[in-house]
């Protein structure tokens, strides 16, 4: 049952269809596919480097049955638009093995498809030298202009693994041409020379600023001149990398984009060796997996009146709607939520990508996993829907806040 009473409300992550207008691409496992964002929606896409879209459509399972399909994918160019008034959205999605989106869009998609595209969202974005609040709220004006989004000079480094690199080349591209004075050093790991995607655009980078981009490409299955970078990225490799290869010291900001295990081990050593934890942006992989909630509905829930349950208030877009979840069913808010509201926002399901953030307004939760949200915003209540279990009778949470 849900009860809806109105409020003030503001723009959110909301999906409109976008046509494909050109698919490149660029390994054997990864295309670039560019999305056409006509004049009337150019606001709604608006973003800022390192941010991500998630993209939904319609597959078929191996059985045939038609499921709802959506990934979250970064977006690999700076921000930009057209004397008409339109813009573009350019993703680059690598082929997972076993991942049915990627796959499809790796043999299927073509240039004048259509599919569900989110608007931007995402915290993987520069916030040297200026308040992180005011950049989000100043993207308006700034499309045509990075210099708006990348700050005062700095010196930047970034360590990316595989399609972790999206982001990274698109805050890279920004930041260097932002300001003569800044650097950038990229370390880039992948298996052999053949997986690394965008070698052209970043060999062109360099080419672009020779003193100020240092590009190390370590390769963990093709052998390489200098030792150092060849062979995965260990702890005694990230050692040797910061003390030798990378201009470490004076860093204003690190960018670590990547599987898990990378990130974790870079932000364990970049905290051993006394970095703090605000000047450390980083952004997983998302587990490619969203098992729960299933499709756009929330998995099913068996109800019971002679069952205790949870009361789970929520505002979406100043609408405020309740549901009741029992309690043996340990079900996630936003499964809940889903329940009665199939427009509640969610990309990963996994506690990756953010996107079903909420700030809590009374009652208590557990959250399983966090891998989105940074201190100062559980500081301030803030939680992940997709990870997050009531622990008191009534929870109430705000996604407009």
């Amino acid at each position: 049952m849900t009860t809806e009473t109105q409020t003030a409300s503001r723009r959110r992550a909301s999906f409109h269809n976008l046509t494909v207008s050109e698919v490149r691409r660029l390994t054997d496992d990864a295309i670039e596919v560019t999305f056409g964002v006509p004049a009337e929606l150019a606001g709604q896409y608006d973003y800022l480097p390192g941010q991500y879209v998630a993209l939904r459509t319609t597959l078929p399972d191996e059985q045939g049955e038609l499921h709802e399909v959506r990934r979250s994918y970064s977006i690999c160019a700076e921000p930009r638009s057209f004397a008409d008034g339109s813009s573009e959205i350019r993703v680059a999605i690598k082929k997972d093995l076993g991942g049915l989106f990627s796959t499809w869009a790796n043999a299927e998609l073509k240039a004048g498809d259509v599919l569900d595209v989110m608007s931007p969202q995402g915290a993987f974005i520069s916030r040297h030298g200026k308040d992180g609040a005011s950049v989000q709220h100043n993207v308006m004006n700034s499309m045509n202009h990075p210099e708006e989004l990348a700050g005062e000079p700095g010196n930047f480094v970034a360590i990316a693994a595989g399609s972790g690199i999206t982001p990274v080349i698109a805050i890279a591209r920004t930041l260097l041409a932002a300001n003569p004075e800044t650097t950038f050093d990229l370390v880039y790991a992948n298996k052999a020379a053949m997986d690394v995607m965008f070698l052209e655009e970043l060999a062109d980078l360099k080419d672009k600023y020779p003193s100020r981009l240092a590009l190390h490409h370590v390769l963990s299955r093709e052998q390489r001149i200098a030792p150092l970078m060849t062979g995965r990225i260990d702890s005694e490799k990230l050692q040797a990398l910061l003390s030798s290869a990378i201009r470490a010291e004076d860093v204003d900001e690190w960018f670590l984009c990547g599987p898990f295990e990378l990130v974790q081990l870079c932000r364990d050593t970049l905290a051993a060796r006394g970095v703090e934890p605000e000047h450390v942006r980083f952004e997983l992989f998302t587990t490619g997996r969203p098992d729960r909630p299933e499709g756009n509905a929330g998995r099913p829930v068996v109800e019971d009146e002679s069952q205790d349950t949870y009361k789970i208030t929520f505002t979406l877009d100043g609408l405020t709607g309740d549901v009741a979840s029992p309690t043996h069913a340990r079900e996630s808010i936003l499964n809940a939520a889903l329940r009665v509201r199939p427009d509640v926002p969610f990309a990963c399901a996994g506690g990756v990508c953010g996107t079903c953030r909420a700030k809590l307004i009374t009652g208590t939760v557990t959250m399983d996993e966090n891998y989105a949200l940074e201190q100062d915003e559980l500081d301030k209540g803030y939680v992940l829907t997709c990870q997050s279990h009531p622990t008191s009778e009534e929870v109430t949470v705000d996604f407009d806040v």
